[in-house]
């Protein structure tokens, strides 16, 4: 009996166990993760689109009373203060006690999700349908958007300069939209093709209409009609499609998953379960030691190029204006700074566990997810954070309870994928990866535990409150 008291004292002291994270939650705790995932999910269903997300983050931040940054303000420690680029990303800080030089603390998490743009001239006609033409934005799976509820959402510019907001598909009166598939009775050559091939990228036609205008027999009638409608609804011409970014969304709301409600399923988890919580961190930090700068940015499923990316020079300019108006260089107080970059990991799926290397990747209800690096293959395209810099957030999340754990993304050779984190240590940042791990990544209808997504939360109060 000694020995096997004594094996199981050196197991607990020498062994890396992660226990399941509901059996290391206390019970006053696990109302605040309900009540967390609440307003999670309305964020979820308000904001589909990196337009939304800001629209709805500026409406979270101006009612805690931070202001609209310009630089040359006078600035002092507490105040609150945010910068929109564009409509399309926004920068928020909290201004710390300690100088500006000794750094700020910097979560970046992304807004934009998979999915379908509408092409510069979508509308077309065929065979008495109306239709709208897509490019599909980041990486899908096409056949996935095939047969299901679709909303449109959107701005267009029309010719006179007017911005005319479009959603179209979310409230319970609206029409959807679908994109149609095969029937199995004629699909045999369609399924004879590999996974990836089955739906190609011009099949993803949304299916708008089928009414002529009037029944006059015009050609087009029905192109007509929907534009007609459009013109009514929107004073737009088929021109302003050239000047809009119309973007087709999962029309389904966020609900909860499971029996015991401890997961939730809906569109766009990634990154918005990692820029939420880190949104609300940003609130919650109100008198922080160092500058809080808290990023949320756009076009990272396409590369972070772009002016509303962080391929982009915004974020740089954004810390080095704060770093004139408090009286320091911006790119001192960038080598003195530190950065999570928050977006998500993949969860092991039992259905598909021959992807994961199972001693290191993440898991449902395990915590937030620490990445130390991403990546294909051969780590390309990472930034690979130092281990000095791993073992200080460890310490961290430690000391603060929150629940973590690590994980790659898949085994060595099956793929991989990167994040913002390489953009942000090239600026001379130390920078390590942390968020949700996730279920069903880039399909239209996602899936999270809401433990894991607030110790996301608590994760980021931890660092941007040290």
């Amino acid at each position: 009996m000694a020995e096997n008291n004594a094996a199981k004292e050196l197991k607990e002291k020498l062994l890396l166990t992660r226990k399941n994270g509901y059996e290391r939650t206390a019970a006053d705790e696990l109302k605040k993760i309900s009540e967390f995932a609440e307003d999670y999910k309305a964020f979820l269903d308000s904001a589909k689109t990196e337009r939304e997300a800001v629209i709805a983050a500026k409406a979270i931040l101006e009612a805690e009373g931070f202001k609209e940054y310009k630089k040359g303000m006078e600035l002092k420690p507490g105040d609150k203060i945010y910068r929109c680029n564009r409509g399309k990303s926004l920068v928020i800080s909290v201004i710390g006690t300690a100088p500006i030089s000794e750094g700020v603390r910097l979560c970046a998490a992304h807004i934009d999700s998979p999915r379908l743009d509408l092409k510069q001239n979508p509308l077309y006609e065929d065979n008495e349908l109306a239709l709208f033409k897509t490019h599909y934005y980041g990486g899908i799976k096409k056949y996935q958007w095939t047969t299901i509820p679709l909303a449109l959402h959107g701005v267009i510019i029309k010719a006179d300069g007017t911005s005319v907001p479009v959603s179209v598909g979310e409230d319970e009166n609206d029409p959807v939209f679908c994109v149609t598939d095969l029937l199995p009775h004629l699909a045999q050559e369609q399924m004879k093709k590999p996974l990836a091939q089955g739906i190609s990228g011009e099949q993803l036609n949304v299916l708008i209409g089928s009414v002529p205008f009037l029944c006059d027999g015009e050609s087009e009638g029905v192109k007509l009609n929907i534009l007609n409608i459009l013109f009514e609804k929107y004073g737009i011409t088929e021109a302003d499609f050239i000047s809009s970014e119309l973007e087709v969304v999962p029309a389904f709301k966020a609900k909860d998953i499971g029996f015991d409600r401890s997961m939730i399923g809906g569109y766009g988890h990634d990154d918005r379960c990692c820029s939420y919580p880190a949104l609300r961190a940003a609130v919650h930090c109100t008198a922080p030691v160092h500058t809080s700068v808290t990023v949320l940015t756009d076009k990272e499923e396409t590369g972070s190029d772009g002016n509303t990316g962080l391929c982009s020079s915004y974020l740089e300019y954004f810390i080095a204006d704060l770093a004139e108006d408090l009286g320091s260089c911006g790119r001192d107080v960038l080598s003195a700074s530190e950065c999570l970059s928050a977006d998500v990991n993949a969860a092991f799926d039992p259905n598909y566990a021959e992807v994961n290397e199972r001693n290191n990747c993440a898991y449902v209800n395990k915590g937030v997810c620490i990445t130390k690096y991403t990546g294909a293959r051969g780590k390309s395209g990472t930034s690979d954070a130092s281990a000095e810099f791993t073992g200080r957030i460890r310490r961290l999340m430690d000391k603060e309870g929150v629940i973590w754990q690590t994980g790659e993304l898949g085994k060595v050779d099956a793929g991989g994928g990167g994040t913002v984190a390489a953009y942000i240590a090239n600026l001379d940042v130390d920078t390590i990866d942390i968020g949700v791990p996730v279920l069903s990544m880039h399909a239209p209808f996602e899936i999270i535990s809401k433990l894991d997504l607030y110790n996301a939360y608590k994760a980021f109060v931890a660092f941007i409150s040290d």
